[in-house]
């Protein structure tokens, strides 16, 4: 086994481990939104009520966002390889589980346990970035990370329809989970093989265990209030929630900045609390993701609802926009450390123009060619999204050190993770509140004002920093 670093290790050796590390990444991506096509089959097959379905989506996104911040600190401390290693094949066994469940509650307890395994194995891929590349190919190694998240994203329904149709509509859900098997277990060998195992001389580093229970706490209770508002009534309370992470986040930092004079080890390193561009950089990929991750949901939900079509024909329109975003994230991975942030706001920009025609369309375009007039908008609308996600994941990460690069990558995960809930929150009550009176188009065409304000939002953030920035001689700062 060969020690990879970034100054000694033969190029094929560190790409080799980054296909290695997006591999595991896209097998888990894949499957949140391929389990969304299976919905209606897992509740007729399973006689699943709304809180079981709830605990089955919503259960995966909290308990990834629960995990990706002391999953992170760990990998840093002990190692990324062997963080991953244990996230991704303990995925592999929830999948098998989840499967093979016989009711809605066994189902609902596996998906949460697999969303664990999920955000255990995800910040070890930023981690390791961080620690074998430098300079330009982060920026590329970077890009190819943005190209699986866009084409995990937009793909899934396309796969899930292709399973489901061969597999039969009553027990094809089970093959959603089954298929990751053997993926998980390519990769698990190949991960054995190829990733970086730690230094050597590594020292022994205190687990800041309370600042890692209050960083998940004030996750929870931010995404909680958001993700329990469809489906399950649990009263008005859950709001008051988001008053009690403010005061966690407060208690948080107080905490770290002693725990850090104390020990030298928390789990929040101050370094990263200052660092602005990070700042900036985890605000705008938080907001991105409130506005991003609803699209192809709403689109796809409106195909289904408007003009009856089957899930599969329904991906296949979207899977246009996975196209633009791979297209562009293999372009802006080596743009970005020409034009830094400025690229962002490009993308940003195209994202806004897609999004607007494709508001547009919804409203006004006739039955007969909305399909591909969709088709045309989500490419654009890809295009830009390929170009916000991994040039602003390389920005954010710029300055700070490898050796908390994994804990940075999970704050930067954990704010897109509650983008992601938040924003799923409120255009799915956006677009169902509206569907009787406005029918599936014009309520859809309604709730994707949501997300243009939200990306707008994101846009400004953009702006600022790209100022705040021009100052510098170097772009990654």
């Amino acid at each position: 086994m060969v020690t990879l670093t970034p100054e000694a290790a033969p190029d094929p050796r560190r790409w080799r481990a980054l296909a290695v590390c997006l591999a595991g990444g896209f097998t888990c991506m894949v499957n949140i939104s391929m389990v969304t096509v299976g919905l209606s089959s897992i509740q007729t097959s399973l006689h699943a009520g709304p809180a079981q379905v709830q605990l089955i989506i919503a259960g995966y996104t909290l308990a990834v966002a629960l995990m990706v911040v002391p999953a992170g600190r760990l990998g840093d401390m002990r190692g990324r390889r062997m963080m991953f290693i244990v996230g991704i094949a303990s995925f592999g066994v929830m999948s098998l589980l989840a499967g093979l469940a016989t009711n809605g509650t066994w189902l609902g307890v596996v998906r949460v346990l697999q969303g664990a395994s999920a955000g255990a194995m995800n910040p070890q891929t930023v981690g390791i970035i961080q620690q074998l590349f430098v300079g330009k190919e982060r920026g590329k190694a970077f890009g190819f990370m943005g190209i699986i998240v866009g084409v995990a994203t937009a793909m899934g329904p396309v796969v899930g329809g292709v399973i489901m149709a061969v597999a039969g509509l009553e027990n094809g859900w089970r093959w959603l989970f089954f298929v990751n098997v053997p993926a998980v277990l390519v990769v698990v060998w190949l991960a054995r093989r190829l990733l970086p195992p730690p230094a050597l001389d590594r020292k022994a580093e205190r687990l800041d265990v309370p600042g890692i229970g209050l960083v998940g706490l004030a996750a929870v209770c931010v995404m909680a209030p958001f993700v329990l508002s469809n489906g399950v009534d649990v009263g008005s309370w859950r709001w008051g929630l988001i008053g009690v992470a403010a005061l966690v986040i407060v208690g948080f930092v107080a905490w770290e900045r002693q725990y850090q004079e104390r020990h030298g080890a928390a789990v929040m390193d101050p370094a990263l609390l200052g660092n602005v561009g990070f700042r900036f950089g985890v605000l705008i990929g938080a907001a991105y993701f409130t506005g991003f991750t609803s699209v192809s949901l709403v689109v796809t939900i409106v195909l289904q609802l408007g003009l009856g079509y089957s899930p599969l024909s329904a991906g296949f329109v979207i899977a246009l926009f996975a196209v633009g975003s791979g297209s562009a994230s293999a372009v802006t991975g080596r743009m970005v450390g020409r034009y830094g942030r400025m690229w962002v706001v490009f993308g940003l920009s195209l994202m806004l123009v897609g999004l607007t025609a494709t508001n547009a369309v919804l409203r006004w375009a006739p039955a007969e060619s909305l399909t591909w007039a969709l088709s045309v908008t989500m490419l654009v609308a890809g295009l830009g999204s390929g170009a916000v996600i991994s040039p602003n994941q390389t920005l954010t990460l710029a300055s700070v050190p490898p050796r908390i690069g994994g804990v940075a990558g999970g704050v930067l995960q954990v704010g897109q993770q509650v983008g992601s809930s938040i924003g799923l929150s409120v255009v799915l009550s956006a677009f169902y509140g509206q569907l009787v009176a406005m029918g599936a188009r014009g309520s859809a065409a309604r709730a994707l004002l949501v997300s243009m304000a939200v990306i707008t939002a994101a846009l400004v953030v953009a702006i600022v920093d790209w100022r705040r920035r021009r100052g510098f001689s170097e772009v990654l700062v």
